[in-house]
């Protein structure tokens, strides 16, 4: 599996990254514009993010716009619809405007902060990712 883990916060993006590689090749982005060039990077390159973890408020863009972003790239690239990216929003943000917002996007599932491992993988597993 290969994530792209979107955070901020370096605790957070550490966190993230130490319980998923694991599990495969982890890539980090500090904000949603760096996540939308490093998902456009993949997709050129052709090995494409399975997973996209993205947290919400950061800097340059925030992560609803960042996930509609990569979503276009999956569109314009014909990337099938079963072949798209998972994404998993990462969030301390638990509001319903913020879930709503987050799912209307493209996500895929929404786990509030604070995080533990368990929480990340059993929404991975759900998602049929491992």
């Amino acid at each position: 599996m290969k994530t792209l883990v979107v955070e901020d916060d370096f605790a957070s993006r550490l966190f993230v990254q130490k319980v998923l590689s694991a599990y495969g090749e982890v890539h980090i982005a500090v904000n949603g514009k760096e996540a939308v060039e490093a998902f456009q990077i993949a997709l050129d390159e052709g090995w494409p993010y399975d997973l996209v973890c993205m947290d919400l408020k950061m800097p340059e863009m925030d992560g609803h716009e960042a996930i509609q972003k990569i979503k276009e790239l999956e569109r314009a690239a014909d990337v099938p619809f079963d072949n798209e990216a998972k994404t998993i929003i990462l969030s301390a943000f638990g509001d319903i405007k913020n879930v709503a917002t987050g799912f209307s996007r493209g996500a895929d599932a929404y786990l509030v902060k604070p995080l533990d491992k368990n929480k990340i993988l059993g929404e991975i597993k759900a998602l049929n990712l491992i």
